[in-house]
């Protein structure tokens, strides 16, 4: 199997929805991955290959009386505090942060920022939610995320459901001490289709999304539907495996 190196000189700044640059080993073409049994998924036991290919879940299914991960948004600031909210009303959340150095008042301090603005993450059922959702006196800046979708010849807006698998691969990326992670607000071609595998070493261990060069790299990216794409950093060949 063709090996490709895994260090690295080069760091890239993430955040304010900016991709970074970033460079590394450079070829023509994907190198193979190693196959194997289809593995299950670590949070529901269940396969993930299918799952990998949907972005959200079928709207023609009845969600509303399921627990399911739904992304949710604020006015311009106010994800930390919503989020703070939930947590502290027994809701089950994910606020993506970021660690970085910054000078104050001419000392250096490590402040947390978030990760994607205005954006945070919360399991339950859709009507759990709503009761936040629709607080006008203690949360009135908290909406859900909707995505458009046709119903017959009409076109409706849903609030956007985001599959276990990439909450539990998103985790794992942006808990990783790593400067050249890419997170995007626009969808990144190269991680729309292709080759589905499973990270299985290193930082990134867990991951599973779709493999393809970008920014020079070989990557693993997932691409959650209308928000945003996601992706390691440069990820060795040895540590892939590919489901059928």
């Amino acid at each position: 199997m063709e090996k490709y190196c895994a260090t690295s000189d080069v760091k890239c700044k993430v955040g304010d929805n900016q991709s970074p640059l970033c460079a590394g080993p450079t070829s023509n073409a994907l190198p193979k991955v190693r196959k194997s049994i289809k593995p299950k998924d670590s949070q529901t036991g269940a396969s993930t290959n299918n799952a990998l290919s949907r972005t959200s879940v079928d709207t023609n299914k009845d969600t509303k009386d399921t627990h399911h991960w739904y992304a949710l948004r604020t006015t311009y600031g106010r994800e930390r505090k919503a989020y703070d909210y939930l947590v502290a009303h027994g809701v089950e959340a994910y606020l993506p942060l970021l660690k970085s150095v910054k000078m104050v008042d001419g000392r250096r301090t490590t402040i947390e920022e978030s990760r994607i603005p205005n954006i945070f993450f919360a399991r339950g059922t859709e009507d759990e939610l709503k009761t936040f959702v629709y607080d006008n006196v203690n949360l009135p800046y908290l909406r859900f995320y909707y995505r458009h979708t046709h119903v017959g010849y009409k076109i409706v807006k849903v609030p956007l459901v985001v599959p276990d698998n990439q909450i539990h691969s998103l985790k794992i990326i942006c808990a990783a001490d790593s400067d050249d992670i890419v997170v995007s607000p626009e969808e990144v071609e190269k991680f729309k289709s292709g080759q589905k595998v499973r990270i299985t070493g290193g930082k990134f261990a867990g991951v599973t999304g779709i493999v393809a060069r970008y920014q020079s790299q070989l990557r693993v990216g997932i691409i959650i539907e209308g928000l945003l794409t996601v992706c390691t950093a440069y990820v060795p060949s040895a540590f892939l495996q590919k489901f059928e």
